[in-house]
């Protein structure tokens, strides 16, 4: 079978987008956000300005596409940790939260956001213009649980999604104490919630049929 071609232009934008997203992520290292101009990032990522600019037409734009990227890396995580523990829900949860936050706590971008100085901008991404990244981590989770667990309601999915994406932003934003502990409190509070889920889905389901 022959495998599909990436036309050579895509793969072109898809890697300059890529290592211009790199190095705004390594500026973070050790920069503010508010300290890092869009010329910094094309000196970091070796392009010039107007290459920068021709690809993000403001730095609003590049924050969005680099909050929507990282945000799209946890999600494969999480991913991972729900297929991991398709047999024991309140498992899953908990395993997702702790991946999350984890990974989050160690995120340069997130780092600068709930550090909070300079990164106003940022933040705003996440709360009073974060509806764009909620929509589409809740979709990616909608999907994420419904392949684990194919019997449960697809309205029920999306609002358990949508639930989870938000209260995971909010604890990324403000953590409270280590990521394991407050995954066990999560799965605790939303476990039972979920096997209530399934065992509605597996009764209803040979009504289904």
């Amino acid at each position: 079978m022959t495998r599909e071609r990436i036309p050579y232009a895509v793969a072109a934008r898809e890697l300059l987008r890529n290592t211009l997203l790199d190095a705004a992520r390594d500026e973070l290292q050790s920069r503010r956000w508010a300290d890092i101009t869009m010329a910094d990032i094309a000196r970091a990522a070796g392009v010039s300005r107007q290459t920068l600019y021709n690809e993000f037409r403001s730095r609003e734009d590049f924050a969005q596409v680099l909050v929507m990227r990282e945000s799209d890396r946890f999600l494969v995580a999480v991913e991972q940790a729900v297929g991991e523990h398709r047999d024991d829900p309140a498992g899953a949860i908990s395993a997702a939260f702790d991946v999350f936050l984890t990974a989050a706590s160690e995120n340069a971008l997130v780092r600068t956001i709930v550090d909070g100085d300079g990164a106003e901008e940022l933040l705003a991404l996440f709360t009073t213009q974060g509806q764009p990244i909620v929509e589409r981590a809740a979709e990616h989770l909608t999907a994420v649980l419904i392949d684990a667990w194919p019997l449960v309601d697809r309205r029920d999915a999306e609002l358990l999604s949508e639930c989870l994406v938000r209260l995971a932003i909010s604890y990324a934003a403000l953590p409270k104490g280590p990521a394991s502990m407050t995954a066990a409190s999560i799965a605790e509070l939303l476990g039972p919630y979920v096997e209530q889920l399934l065992s509605g889905a597996r009764v209803a389901e040979p009504g289904r049929l």
